[in-house]
């Protein structure tokens, strides 16, 4: 028996690559919208949401402390103690808007420091291994769309994160619209309409292509930078459609910053930032529905090393936005930068569990209930979900 389109709708997820970025999607029955973007490669929190109050940050980084707030490219103040990497400029004005909310040392499920198996729990969202990861299992909790067509994905593969009970389709629509001419797939529907077996699978199937054609139709991505910046506007219009999928997962690589940090970072911050400009602007009729969570695999070494960089680590920044996010603040529980107080003796200390974030967030914006969070996130009945991320 074919399954319908209706019941293969409920388990669709999709994917789009712009070169060293990917963007995975799903629709679902809702109004509201989460993107999750994955900094893949360890972003050094530390360089980000900067605690430059704290006397000992010069100590262990000598080459990589930035100006202070209100000096030439100096850091973007936070409420005085903490500021914003000065690359982060869209990021700073949701900020001031009370739409960003810096959350500083965080980590994964694991103490891990390879990128490997770190990605794969947090990915996975437990402290052990999983087939499936916990954006397909949210999905999973969230009603199908009926109307929507935007079920598909455009990659070679699934990431780990949504692997799982809802099934995959694979295409890359940046490719196949420059390979076919516009009326490819509907010759492809009409050779087999008359066919009991396929044709209605196949004509089916083939809507999720004209669908993604026709809301990217048009597009235009001048002025844009290559890669991130322009996923970020593919990903934004198909967001903001009205039939458009609600979860989206994208992907930013280049963070493993072992030497010559200081305009490695920059530059990855500048391209980052230049997305995070281009959704708040093509997301603005939706933005109050909408909130962005930016996560990395685990933080970097509190001490630079010998090439002006920085080691695998554990604690490390996230950053949320959104219209509903309860901004305006760093949200830390700061355990200090002394000797004493590194984790190991040489990473942050982190006192937050980045499931306790998600679960705080995805609750309350999807409805999602305790036992439903519990089945996204098993085994974490000790994980806390954070209060107070959303404006009531």
């Amino acid at each position: 028996m074919h399954p319908s389109r209706r019941s293969f709708l409920a388990g669709s997820a999709a994917t789009l690559s712009f070169g060293g970025s990917t963007l995975k999607l799903r629709a679902a029955e809702t109004d509201s919208r989460f993107v999750l973007i994955l900094l893949r490669g360890a972003m050094d929190g530390l360089n980000v949401v900067v605690p430059y109050g704290d006397a000992n940050l010069k100590t262990w980084r000598p080459g990589l402390v930035l100006p202070e707030p209100g000096q030439p490219n100096g850091l973007s103040d936070l409420g005085g103690f903490w500021g914003l990497h000065p690359s982060l400029k869209a990021a700073y004005l949701l900020y001031s808007a009370n739409d960003l909310l810096p959350i500083q040392c965080v980590a994964g499920p694991n103490r891990s420091r390879s990128h490997f198996e770190a990605q794969d729990m947090l990915e996975i969202g437990a402290e052990h291994r999983m087939t499936s990861g916990w954006l397909n299992r949210i999905a999973g909790a969230l009603p199908p769309n009926p109307n929507c067509d935007a079920a598909f994905t455009m990659n070679a593969m699934t990431p780990l994160i949504l692997h799982g009970p809802a099934p995959t389709i694979t295409w890359d629509p940046f490719h196949a619209r420059a390979r076919t001419s516009p009326g490819f797939y509907d010759s492809i529907v009409a050779m087999h309409a008359d066919d009991p077996l396929t044709g209605a699978e196949i004509a089916d199937g083939l809507k999720e292509r004209r669908y993604i054609d026709r809301v990217l139709s048009g597009i235009s991505y001048d002025g844009l930078s290559p890669g991130f910046p322009r996923l970020a506007r593919a990903a934004a219009r198909l967001l903001a459609a009205p039939d458009g999928p609600r979860l989206a997962e994208l992907d930013l690589d280049g963070w493993d910053t072992h030497s010559d940090q200081a305009p490695r970072l920059a530059e990855s911050l500048r391209k980052l930032d230049e997305g995070i400009g281009v959704l708040r602007a093509d997301l603005a009729a939706v933005w109050p529905k909408t909130v962005i969570l930016i996560v990395t695999e685990f933080g970097r070494t509190v001490r630079q090393n010998g090439t002006t960089g920085t080691d695998h680590g554990t604690g490390t920044a996230a950053l949320l936005m959104g219209g509903g996010v309860a901004g305006g603040r760093v949200l830390v529980d700061w355990p200090g930068l002394r000797q004493d107080q590194l984790f190991e003796d040489r990473d942050l200390q982190p006192t937050l569990d980045i499931r306790a974030v998600t679960k705080g967030l995805l609750g309350p914006h999807f409805g999602l209930s305790v036992g439903e969070l519990a089945t996204v996130f098993p085994d974490s009945e000790s994980i806390t979900p954070k209060p107070g991320l959303l404006r009531v």
